[in-house]
């Protein structure tokens, strides 16, 4: 993989960041043209296809989403599903409307901060991870009716008709599903095998995977809407498999479920109006976080090292707030004025020392508290007439929590262990968390998801990553190259590096770093590990104004595909216009 920012030549071309205290308002359709046609970048090429299908029969984005979404869920199950859920960027271009919806999972009603420690007070790992009691809420069907309804052009019936069709007529295995079922099968319930190892052996590569029960949820799904996912027969055949196994769901856990609909927070690097997603992701954030350091250091620096040295500086420090102040808005009072305060963020900059590295035990906690995956998937789509969604989509880990309800079809999600199960217990991606990330009935909890978009003087990119705790870094990194010039086929293609404060250790894939690189880190006193392997699915879509062009690349460390019709759909009125949202609030 190519090393990002080697040599730093960018810094030549481009000043360096600098914020404004307020952003502009995006560029209106009439102060700049339509896109040339439309794009769609994703996971798997089927879900793309998907997506197109929508859009050339006469949808806008926001139904291509619904269909992507749902796509995904049938031909990467390891990574998304109706099981789970995500955050779904959107803009809309005839008003400019920027929001988020939020179809986070929540805790159960009968959630307790202690259900997953032992009588010694300590986490059981197996609990928060495996199996129907790993399971929050899903959220993803409701914001999928939701984004339809309020956004969309056609019925959701229409939307889901690719799905339906993937599911019941199947499709063929590829290599990555293949690997990720052996890996995963021990941990799958009976009906998860019955679908994945039938007749006793996993399927392989070029096996045909169809998915009835799943085509029947599917079905009664877009007959129904969300009645017939969180009630009528899929509820209850869902309900009655979480109870009976081992899950403490209840029938007004389903019942109560509710997206929300949230203002992302917006912020502007020199000209590029960058839009990110507000709590419970963790992402906008660390941003903006990110973004006012490096502008206090007046990044890039001509040096290599010094310059990963002060981005790394910055991920420790931004990821250190994370573990001590963030959660879910709605039960936890988080201090984001302070936090994403200049002169705060101006404080973190002036504490990174040039000539060593942090240790992370040496950073003061400003919450008294703390001191006591490739999994995931993403979807970004430009529409005809400047309509986009970034979306990020999860069940958490691989195949969620390996629980299928039978007769549904799909896994259950296992994000209850994006909680903190313990003031300081890493949960599967090593991530720490303090009280404000603690288990509560109806909770959701903290993201790493950051689906995000970046308006410049030329164009527009839509882009996001699955990686579990290494989505917020993969993110910024592409970020910053967008910004700095790169095309989107270099950007995904960047070598990656991470710090997330605990553990104390920048993790790098192979080849992101130089060998002079390398020696240069360990001598400033960063603790370097690679990995053992390419992380991250990358999937983004440029609209260049300027060229009058539209790019969709997909990520080569993934089997996605980004596709590209240089025409307009047949529907070129302004779609979506529905009511105006109201920002944080919940809706059916």
């Amino acid at each position: 993989m190519n090393n990002p920012f080697r040599g730093l030549l960018v810094a030549l071309l481009f000043p360096v960041l600098a914020l404004a205290a307020e952003p502009p308002a995006a560029s209106s359709t009439s102060e700049a043209k339509r896109p040339p046609g439309y794009a769609v970048a994703s996971a798997h090429p089927l879900a793309t296809d998907a997506g197109l299908e929508i859009l050339a029969q006469g949808g806008n984005a926001f139904d291509a989403a619904v269909a992507v979404s749902a796509a995904l869920a049938v031909v990467e199950p390891t990574g998304s599903g109706l099981g789970g859920g995500g955050f779904w960027m959107i803009h809309r271009e005839f008003d400019d409307l920027d929001l988020v919806v939020d179809g986070r999972e929540v805790a159960p009603i009968s959630a307790t901060g202690d259900m997953y420690l032992d009588r010694d007070g300590e986490p059981v790992a197996e609990l928060s991870r495996n199996g129907p009691l790993a399971s929050g809420i899903p959220g993803e069907p409701a914001a999928l009716v939701h984004i339809a309804r309020v956004f969309g052009e056609l019925p959701l019936a229409q939307l889901l008709a690719p799905a339906i069709r993937l599911a019941q007529d199947g499709f063929p295995v590829d290599e990555k599903l293949a690997g990720a079922i052996v890996d995963h099968l021990a941990r799958f319930s009976p009906a998860a095998l019955a679908v994945f190892v039938p007749d006793g052996s996993p399927l392989k590569a070029g096996d045909r995977l169809v998915q009835s029960d799943l085509a029947q949820t599917l079905r009664r799904f877009a007959q129904g809407g969300r009645d017939a996912f969180y009630g009528g027969e899929t509820g209850a055949r869902m309900l009655a498999g979480v109870r009976r196994d081992g899950g403490i769901w209840q029938q007004k856990d389903l019942e109560d479920y509710r997206i929300v609909e949230r203002k992302p927070i917006v912020f502007l690097a020199g000209p590029y109006r960058v839009t990110v997603p507000p709590l419970p992701s963790a992402g906008g954030i660390a941003f903006q976080q990110v973004f006012q350091i490096l502008g206090r250091k007046h990044w890039p620096p001509n040096d290599p090292v010094l310059a990963r040295h002060q981005m790394i500086e910055a991920m420790r420090r931004v990821y250190r707030d994370r573990a001590a102040w963030l959660g879910d808005p709605a039960f936890v009072e988080v201090p984001l004025e302070k936090l994403l305060s200049r002169d705060y963020t101006d404080a973190l900059a002036d504490s990174i020392d040039l000539a060593r590295a942090t240790p992370s035990i040496e950073l003061e906690s400003p919450n008294e508290t703390l001191r006591e995956g490739d999994t995931t998937s993403h979807l970004s789509i430009i529409d005809a007439e400047g309509n986009r969604v970034s979306a990020t989509l999860s069940i958490n880990l691989g195949f969620g929590s390996g629980y299928m309800a039978p007769g549904t079809g799909y896994f259950l999600n296992n994000e209850m262990d994006d909680f903190s199960a313990k003031p300081l217990a890493p949960n599967a991606y090593g991530l720490i968390g303090t009280k404000a990330n603690v288990i509560a009935p109806h909770k959701r909890m903290l993201s790493s998801m950051t689906p995000l978009m970046i308006e410049g003087p030329d164009g527009v990119a839509v882009l996001g990553t699955p990686g579990g705790s290494r989505i917020i870094s993969m993110t910024l990194l592409a970020s910053l190259a967008y910004i700095y010039g790169y095309a989107p086929q270099d950007i995904v293609k960047l070598g990656r590096y991470h710090h997330q404060f605990v553990p104390d250790t920048v993790v790098y894939e192979p080849g992101a770093f130089s060998q002079a690189e390398i020696d240069g880190l360990r001598k400033l006193g960063h603790q370097l590990s690679e990995s053992a392997r390419y992380y991250g699915n990358m999937q983004i879509v440029v609209w260049d104004r300027k060229a009058r062009t539209l790019s969709a690349v997909s990520d080569p460390r993934g089997i996605g595909a980004g596709r590209v019709v240089m025409q307009a759909p047949p529907n070129t009125q302004a779609g979506g216009q529905g009511r105006m949202i109201a920002a944080d609030r919940q809706a059916n």
